[in-house]
This record gives structure tokens, C-alpha cells and sequence, in this order.
């Protein structure tokens, strides 16, 4: 049975001829300008106040454009990306070891399993010096060595130091200085703000994306705003899981009502599972707490040599210890990245080694790093993260191991972009982890702040302006804004009329567990079609018994949430499909029956080596377009990190 159709395939992803390291340098000048004079005339809607988000409104405004800018918090600051720790990737080569913009882009395709488009890698790889150039003189205190240098350390996926960070608070000092900057233009009168208000529609003109429906969560009223470009920076789908790393709020609702106006989302199936999270501790949890990858640069990770030592940590000698990333994979140890260490934790576990209620756990220990440096040092750079971690589980990692397993965390899939970071609706722009473009089928570490500014600060605001520059949006009838609020008002008035017996959260933390189970860490054709037997059904559940209290017309986060929870149901089955169609094992998409002799993903490149983008198939079958991946310069191979 077909779960799916075929589509004609990409062929023009925009990306320039020519040498790889000239192709930036030749895009921005053969594009188009927007003169000064005409940039006042000219609006542009930033869905969206993250890293993308919050630099692309700044950088657009301060360019002249007039930015209509929304937020579903209630300040730009509680954007997601306030809760990135660990740290920002750089190839400036401070440390003298090695590194280089080929080598970031090199190791980024590598990390990906190949399964990246090589022009917009190399083109992040260069940006990436320039970001610490940027954010250094809006002030963001990285930290620095005892010369005043900026400070680097390592993260998973890379044999050298180019992961520039602020303790375990990077994100956030990233992200205040965005809204800084976002702000600033505020002021000035460039930006017209609207916090709490969340994207429920698009807005099309023969075509084209020309506005949005919003909806205030505080009173209920819909409105509509028009412009000249639209730009999603709504960040990524993880919350499908239910329990992930991800904020409560995070959604996909934006990105999918593009997708269902003729948005391909790309490579839904590529989630990647963090392998340091801190496990579940029961059924009461709506979400994850992340420990920042960092603490794999002096944390050793390891698990009882035996199956079913339920000894505490401290009395294990060294001898019954197995550190088996440092075993298993000898050339990067416990740096490994984050698709070969969360698999690596699930083997472990699965032999009845974890450690924990349930077994579901690994120890990550700062022993030896605390003996090595001392606890003052380690405190410098951990601390915070340390405090965290003591504060929810009641354990002190001073003295005991932490125990960690691995979460969902980031999506490296998105709506597909071409390199200009436009969809395929015409004037509508998708930057940081709602687009698919840069990470492939696993995200390195670090990788992810790198992207969202890069994606902000430089590319967007040189690419947008090609494309507001050809004109052809002229005014936006009536007509097309009435269809878009009645869409979203059939929606709500939908919701409230149901009057079932069951909880939006009852739903979601049941379709989070299906994806979990068949559609997490390991995916098989067996589990993966019995997906697609219990998410409709439960979808068909949900839309006869779901129970919205309250009204439409003022302050109703279980309104709220309903909406996001539909879409969940849609984009579910969509990354099912996705996961069942490639029968390969790639990065964070591992396939049972996809592996070699030592358990690791095994690749088809003859048959998968593309971008498999879904053309929403408006009530029927999913329609699978494929954009084929050529590697010029970084040749696929053997995954190796042994």
C-alpha cells in the first residue's frame, strides 16, 4: 500500500556556479538592489522574535524596510532560543588548531550523513566568522581568557575548539542582544511590534504571500496585516513528541498553514534526539530540561560493565566501569555527535546497563575533570549548569555522576528553501530552524545559533531585496484577506463546538508517545506502518471528543493549544510517511533494518541521496518532490568517528 504520490523533481535550488568558496560573493552582487528611497515603501512581516527572528527584524529595519514583527510571547526575549547553553560555532581558528571555513563546512556536511546541499553549508561556514564580529560589538560578553581573547572549547562532531560560548547561558546572551537591537529600531519607529499574537493563516495573492491572520491571545481578536514579503522565523516541530527540550509553547501551526498553501516541507523525519537530557522522572512532565553538550568536553560518560549493577556510582571501581563512548569510538571519545551518542546511550540501556529509575539512564561524571582542573575551574565553566541540574533532580554532580539519556531536541527538517531562503510560495522567506537548508539529517552542536544569526544578520537581508526589488505585489484585495479570517474563525468556532470529554494535553502526550515509540530513536517499516494505523485514528478521536472550555473571544491557552495539537496530527503522519519512504539509515534517522555489522546507520546514497520535499496533498496523498544532493567537494563516505 502507498502512503504516498510522486511529484516532479527540483531542479533550481538558485544556488550560483562557480567555485564554492566565490558563490556568496556572486550571488549578492548579481542580485537585485532596493534603493533607499523605495526600502521606506516597502514592508516586510517577520513571524517570529528568536535568533532568526530578532535579527532579521533588526537588520531589515535598520536597512530601511518598515518590519510588522509578531511574537506569541509576551516579550521577545522568552523566545525559545533564550534556552541554547552550550554555544556558537566559528571557524576564526583562535586556538591555532587546525580549523578553517572548509573544515566547519566539511565536518557540517560530514555531521549531516551527507544529506545537506554543499553551497548553503559553505556559505554558513563563511558568514560564521563575521557572527562573532557582530555580536562582540553589540556586546555579548563570551567568554575570555586570562589575555582578554575570546575563550573556545569543543563540542560533538569536531576534532578542534571553534565553539565560542557565555558560561552555559549563550542563547540568552545571544538573544538579548538581538532584542537590543530589534528594540532599538522600535524606538525609532522602524518596527511595529505585536507580542502575543500567534500566525494562524497566510494571506495568498495570485500566488504569492502577501500577509498573514493573526490572533490575539489575550482578547481573541483576529486580524489581518498585509505587506510585500513574509518571513517565518517560527522556529522548529520537536513539541510533536509532547516531552521534548523544546519551550511548552513551541509549535509548528505557522510553518503548516504555509505548508498547506503550497509550502514543500522538507526531510520531516529528520529529528534529532539530544544524547544529554535529563531523564524522565514520571508521567507528570510536560517537558525535558537539556544539559548543554559542553559538558562533554570534561564529563566522561560511562555505565556498569555488568547488566543489572545497581551499585551507587561512587561504589563502582574503575575496572567494572565501561566508558563506551571513549571505547566504541576512540578517535572523538565522548565528542562524538549527537545522533551516534544518543544511539550508543539506547544500546547501553537496552543491555540492562542504564542507571536510574527505570534504567533509563547513563552517567555523565566530572570526576576526573574536577581532580584535573579543580572544582573552582570546573564551576567557572559549568556552574550553572551544575545548579540546574541539582536543583531539579536533588543530586549534586560535585560529588555524584549526573545521570542523563537522550530527548528530542531540534528538527533538521523545515519547510524546503531554495538558497535564497525563499519557499516555493513566491514571497514568502523561512530563516533559522523552521527552514530545512543547512544541517541535513543530524545538527552538529553549536550549529544551531550559528544558523539562526547567519540566517538573520546576513543572508535574508541580502536576498529579500532581489526579490522586493522585481515588484509585482501591488495592493491585496479585500477578498483574499475575508478568505483568510473566515478560514481561522471556522477553526475556533470548531473547536469550542466539539464540547467532548478529553483534555488537548491527553491528546498530545498520547501522539507524543506513538512518535516515540515508532518514530524516535529507531524506526522500523513494522512500527512505523503501525503509526500510520493509530495517529489517524487518534486524529479521528481527537477532532469528536477534544473539550475546549471557555471562549474565543478573550484569554484561552487551551484554544491555543488545540490548534498547535491539529497540526501536530498532520505533521505526525507527514514524518511517518517521510521516515518510511527512506529506507536508509542517516544520521538521526535510523532505520533497523538500515545498519552494518556494528550496528551503525548504513547509507543508501545511490537511492536517497536527496531532499525529499512534500507537496501537502489537500485531503489525499502527500505528493514527494526530490531535490537531488550534488557533492563537489565533500565526497560521501564512511561515517567514521572511531
Amino acid at each position: 500500500m502507498s502512503f504516498y504520490k510522486s511529484g516532479e523533481p527540483i531542479v533550481d535550488a538558485k544556488a550560483p556556479a562557480g567555485p564554492i568558496e566565490d558563490r556568496w560573493t556572486t550571488r549578492k552582487f548579481e542580485a537585485k538592489l532596493v534603493n533607499p528611497a523605495n526600502k521606506r515603501k516597502k514592508t516586510v512581516i517577520v513571524v517570529g522574535t528568536g535568533l532568526a527572528g530578532g535579527s532579521a527584524g533588526a537588520t531589515l529595519a535598520e536597512l530601511g524596510y518598515h518590519v510588522v514583527q509578531f511574537c506569541f510571547q509576551d516579550s521577545p526575549r522568552r523566545a525559545h532560543s533564550i534556552a541554547a547553553q552550550g554555544g556558537i560555532n566559528a571557524a576564526k581558528n583562535y586556538r591555532n588548531d587546525g580549523d578553517s571555513v572548509h573544515r566547519l563546512f566539511y565536518d557540517t556536511v560530514k555531521g549531516g550523513d551527507f544529506r545537506s546541499r554543499e553551497s548553503n553549508v559553505h556559505r554558513l561556514a563563511e558568514i560564521s566568522t563575521q557572527i562573532i564580529d557582530q555580536c562582540v560589538a553589540q556586546g555579548v560578553p563570551f567568554a575570555r581568557e586570562y589575555g582578554g581573547l575570546l575563550d573556545n572549547r569543543s563540542f560533538g562532531g569536531a576534532q578542534v575548539s571553534r565553539t565560542f560560548y557565555a558560561r552555559g547561558q549563550t542563547g540568552q546572551q545571544l538573544l538579548l542582544g538581538a532584542y537590543q537591537a530589534l528594540m532599538r529600531q522600535v524606538d525609532a519607529g522602524n518596527i511595529e511590534l505585536h507580542p502575543r499574537h500567534e500566525m494562524l493563516d497566510l494571506i495568498m495573492v495570485e500566488g504569492r504571500a502577501r500577509g498573514v491572520v493573526v490572533r490575539n491571545l489575550i482578547d481573541g481578536e483576529i486580524t489581518s496585516y498585509t505587506a510585500d514579503a513574509v518571513v517565518l522565523a517560527t522556529g522548529g516541530y520537536g513539541n510533536v513528541y509532547f516531552l521534548s527540550t523544546n519551550a511548552m509553547g513551541s509549535n509548528v501551526t505557522a510553518a503548516w498553514r504555509a505548508h498547506k498553501h503550497g509550502a514543500l516541507f522538507a526531510n520531516p523525519c529528520y529529528t534529532q534526539i539530544h544524547p544529554t537530557c535529563i531523564p524522565v522522572a514520571g508521567e507528570h512532565q510536560g517537558k525535558l530540561t537539556l544539559m548543554s553538550e559542553s559538558l562533554r568536553n570534561d564529563g566522561r560518560v560511562w555505565v556498569p560493565a555488568q547488566a543489572g549493577d545497581s551499585r551507587p556510582a561512587s561504589e563502582i571501581p574503575e575496572d567494572e566501569r565501561d566508558y563506551y563512548l571513549e571505547r566504541i569510538y576512540p578517535a572523538f571519545g565522548n565528542l562524538v555527535p549527537r545522533d551516534i551518542a544518543s544511539r550508543a546511550a539506547k544500546n547501553m540501556c537496552d543491555e540492562g546497563r542504564g542507571v536510574g529509575p527505570g534504567g533509563l539512564g547513563v552517567y555523565l561524571d566530572l570526576a576526573d575533570a574536577i581532580k584535573r582542573l579543580g572544582k573552582d575551574a570546573v564551576a567557572a565553566k559549568y556552574g550553572n549548569l551544575i545548579e540546574m541540574y541539582e536543583r531539579i533532580t536533588g543530586e549534586n554532580p560535585y560529588v555524584q555522576p549526573m545521570r542523563i539519556y537522550p530527548a528530542v531536541h531540534y528538527t533538521m527538517g523545515g519547510l524546503w528553501v531554495d538558497y535564497d531562503l525563499q519557499s516555493t510560495i513566491p514571497g514568502m522567506f523561512v530563516i533559522g530552524e523552521a527552514n530545512f537548508s543547512d544541517h541535513g539529517a543530524n545538527r552538529l552542536g553549536a550549529s544551531a545559533l550559528m544558523q539562526g544569526l547567519a540566517d538573520g544578520y546576513f543572508v535574508l537581508p541580502a536576498t529579500i531585496g532581489d526579490y522586493l526589488a522585481r515588484g509585482g505585489t501591488g495592493a491585496v484585495p479585500q477578498e483574499a484577506i475575508d478568505e483568510a479570517e473566515a478560514r481561522v474563525r471556522t477553526q475556533v468556532e470548531r473547536f469550542l463546538s466539539i464540547d467532548g470529554d478529553r483534555t488537548v494535553d491527553s491528546f498530545h502526550r498520547e501522539l507524543g508517545h506513538i512518535m516515540w515509540e515508532y518514530c524516535g530513536m529507531e524506526r522500523t517499516e513494522e512500527g512505523l506502518r503501525k503509526a500510520l494505523e493509530l495517529i489517524p485514528a487518534l486524529k479521528e478521536e481527537f477532532w469528536q471528543r477534544v473539550k475546549v472550555p471557555g471562549s474565543g473571544v478573550d484569554l484561552n491557552q487551551e484554544l491555543e493549544k488545540a490548534g498547535r495539537v491539529a497540526d501536530f496530527f498532520e505533521l505526525a503522519e507527514l514524518m511517518v510517511i517521510d521516515a518510511l519512504h527512506r529506507t536508509e539509515s542517516c544520521g538521526g534517522h535510523f532505520r533497523a533494518e538500515s545498519q552494518d555489522a556494528d550496528g551503525e546507520a548504513a547509507r543508501d546514497d545511490v537511492n536517497f541521496s536527496y531532499v525529499g520535499a512534500w507537496e501537502w496533498g489537500d485531503g489525499g496523498l502527500p505528493i514527494l518532490h526530490k531535490e537531488a544532493l550534488d557533492f563537489e567537494y565533500v565526497h560521501p563516505s564512511t561515517r567514521s568517528y572511531k
